[in-house]
């Protein structure tokens, strides 16, 4: 197999921790969004939607999106545990995983994406240029303030995001708050369980991937 990334941006550094957490090493190729490198051969071929991660599996075929990349290795590597052992913990995981892509990743890609001269003309991922929209990045400012505040609430009631063990909801939601730092909005002195929290998971050799 092998892993099409790029070092800086949030959705392939999901994959990296989870690959991480699981002990596994797979050949990775930096695809630098920086020169359009997605919009290019050969990646293009490999992936028309323009983005990544993407993992390419030893038959040639091709797997997209960072939460569906964790669930397949997950599949293909069940120990330890990422996803949950039970379908109660499975369901749980995956409500709050997409929980935190709607209302963390999103709304901080939101803001980036709509202010940041890197990504002008290129509002929304992918090869259809879309023009910046000013006030949806001050609407994607107040989305993720609010995110953080949920996190935090959600975060006094459970060690974890998802419940009493580390979980691929935990992974997203810590790529999300690093992310969140693009969007010049990071944890207050008052969300002490979410900073309890990102400091727990910070030490984590995971972390560094």
């Amino acid at each position: 197999m092998r892993l099409a990334d790029y070092a800086p941006a949030p959705s392939p550094r999901r994959v990296r921790i989870f690959l991480a957490e699981k002990g596994l090493e797979i050949e990775t190729v930096q695809v630098d969004l920086s020169c359009g490198e997605e919009f290019a051969e050969p990646f293009v071929s490999l992936n028309p939607r323009c983005v990544v991660p993407l993992l390419e599996l030893d038959d040639g075929s091709c797997i997209g999106e960072a939460a569906v990349i964790c669930r397949y290795l997950e599949a293909r590597h069940p120990e330890p545990p990422l996803h949950g052992t039970t379908p109660e913990a499975r369901a749980r995981i995956e409500m709050w995983d997409r929980v935190i892509e709607d209302d963390g990743l999103r709304a901080v890609a939101e803001t980036v994406r709509n202010r940041s001269p890197a990504f002008e003309g290129r509002a929304l991922t992918g090869p259809v240029a879309y023009p910046q929209l000013p006030e949806l990045a001050e609407r994607g400012r107040q989305r993720t303030r609010q995110f953080l505040d949920d996190l935090d609430a959600r975060l006094a009631e459970s060690p974890f995001v998802a419940g009493n063990e580390y979980s691929v909801a935990d992974i997203t939601a810590f790529v999300c708050i690093g992310f969140a730092r693009w969007a010049k909005v990071k944890p207050e002195p008052r969300h002490t369980h979410l900073v309890r929290w990102y400091d727990a998971l910070s030490e984590r050799p995971s972390a560094k991937a």
